[in-house]
């Protein structure tokens, strides 16, 4: 009989591919540890190379974590499911809650990293906002961290006349967050378009969202606008894609 594609494919691939398969079936469950390395060369006869490239590729895709001096096991964190409509609805900031309120259920998030600060607008920023070249934007940058894992980065852009002396140049926002300012100030958000595309890790984004080696980013842009059509921010977010399912769930 002839060699099937999967046969063809190098043994720690097949070894991963059996370790995988036995984490989703509940054989491994969060928090358990994985065979080691000994026990992979002697279950499957492999080399020690070939059993630290099989548990290698688990610890990339965020399936399984390194414990120094204690093996690897299953991954206990669970992904955020980020629920893009609606988080955003006038009913969660519109109503002093935080757009991340829809998706966290009970879980502990903390916003760290926060910095507020006045720059030149950068040409790509300038040009959604509709901003002169060089025109000053207040921008806002802070980390995310859920149950302890960071899991997200996201900078706002914002033009830096319409929120002067607003809580949004404070790190502290308030209730509701910089959506529910804007409306404060007459710029109440009504339109949100988001453009979402993937790419690897810059070091320093790897770092500050400690990820694993091979995970990649999830770019999210969101744009905001007023019911005038005014565009009022931008937010750059680069998250975790290890750490996120993104759900949508809208009418036909």
């Amino acid at each position: 009989m002839a060699n099937t594609g999967d046969d063809r494919r190098p043994k720690y691939q097949r070894i991963a591919d059996t370790l995988r398969e036995a984490i989703r079936s509940g054989e491994y469950g969060p928090g358990d540890r994985l065979p080691g390395e000994n026990d992979l060369m002697a279950a499957h006869g492999v080399a020690r190379m070939t059993a630290r490239q099989a548990l290698g590729v688990l610890r990339d895709e965020g399936v399984a974590e390194a414990r120094k001096g204690a093996g690897v096991f299953v991954r206990e964190f669970r992904p955020l499911r980020r629920r893009g409509i609606q988080r955003l609805a006038q009913q969660q900031w519109g109503n002093g809650r935080s757009i991340w309120s829809a998706d966290i259920e009970n879980r502990s998030l903390e916003v760290d990293q926060v910095t507020v600060s006045e720059e030149a607008a950068p040409e790509s920023v300038a040009a959604v906002l509709d901003l002169a070249g060089g025109e000053p934007v207040c921008v806002r940058r802070r980390r995310f961290v859920l149950d302890g894992k960071p899991v997200l980065l996201a900078t706002s852009y914002l033009p830096a006349a319409l929120v002067a002396g607003s809580a949004i140049t404070q790190e502290d926002t308030g209730d509701g967050g910089t959506y529910a300012r804007l409306a404060e100030l007459g710029y109440k958000p009504v339109h949100f378009r988001e453009e979402i595309r993937s790419r690897m890790p810059s070091s320093e984004e790897a770092t500050q969202l400690s990820m694993s080696a091979g995970t990649p980013v999830i770019l999210v842009c969101r744009t905001a606008f007023t019911d005038a059509g005014r565009p009022v921010e931008i937010n750059e977010m680069t998250l975790d894609a290890a750490s996120y399912i993104l759900e949508y769930d809208f009418d036909a």
